[in-house]
């Protein structure tokens, strides 16, 4: 499956023209999969508080617009997190977009930071705490959206699933802590057996958010990062490669010899 990450910018004076360079950019790579950045086009409203309804649901109406743009990108299917009211909750949803069958709720984000700069605890209510497999056509993913990469009880979770060939990841952090990010993401690739995509809002001149999209394979090789000057990233992603790669060290290890439980 070519699979295509990315960085975007959220102001709106930059995110048409970044917009329009990606969608030039998925048609040209035959995109087939496109993974966008948490809260894509969008204001980061947990940056600051108190939690605003009028700014939440300025939020929810930009991205319910935006959502209806994803046919621009001209691919098969988009994944991506957004903002969403249900049953009167604030709700940080992850989504799958098809050219088939439109719009559908995946999960919504279940672990929240809540601190200066990251009020999301504050601002959106939990969500699933499941991390069920799901599909895009042949693919069979996970997703963990941001902060939940670093639920490393998912990984093992994972793989006793079998069969999971990506995990997907939509973030929103920052320049400075790019690295851990991206340790953490091959820590999820090499665990599990599967590849790992995340695309990042950016906002470099601010340096708030840092971009840095990533495709890591299943055995912790960097197959390619967005830069500012590079945003988007194309890979061909082999499904058969992931599907192998659960019978190989370290994932065999685990699977041969389950934790023990204690009587």
């Amino acid at each position: 499956m070519r699979a295509t990450v990315c960085e975007l910018p959220y102001q709106p004076h930059l995110l048409e023209a970044a917009w329009v360079a990606l969608c030039a950019h998925t048609h040209s790579a035959q995109s087939e999969l496109v993974l966008l950045p948490e809260f894509a086009f969008v204001e980061p409203v947990w940056e600051s508080l108190p939690a605003d309804p009028a700014r939440w649901g300025a939020a929810v109406a930009l991205s319910d617009a935006w959502a209806a743009r994803l046919p621009e990108l001209g691919a098969d299917w988009v994944v991506g997190a957004r903002p969403v009211t249900a049953g009167g909750q604030r709700l940080n949803e992850g989504f799958l977009w098809s050219a088939q069958t439109g719009y559908a709720p995946l999960r919504r984000k279940f672990h929240l930071p809540d601190e200066p700069g990251g009020w999301e605890a504050q601002w959106f209510e939990r969500g699933d705490a499941a991390f069920p497999r799901f599909n895009a056509g042949p693919l069979a993913f996970g997703l963990n959206i941001c902060t939940e990469l670093w639920a490393l009880d998912t990984y093992a979770h994972y793989a006793a699933l079998g069969g999971l060939q990506a995990i997907l990841s939509p973030r929103a952090t920052a320049a400075a802590t790019t690295d851990k990010w991206l340790a953490v993401g091959t820590v999820a690739a090499v665990r599990t057996g599967a590849y790992s995509l995340s695309s990042n809002r950016a906002d470099h001149a601010a340096g708030t958010y840092g971009g840095a999209g990533w495709v890591i394979s299943p055995d912790g090789a960097l197959l390619a990062r967005t830069t500012a000057e590079q945003p988007f990233c194309t890979v061909d992603i082999d499904l058969n490669a992931a599907t192998t790669a659960h019978g190989t060290y370290p994932r065999y290890v685990f699977a041969h010899h389950p934790p023990r439980t204690t009587p």
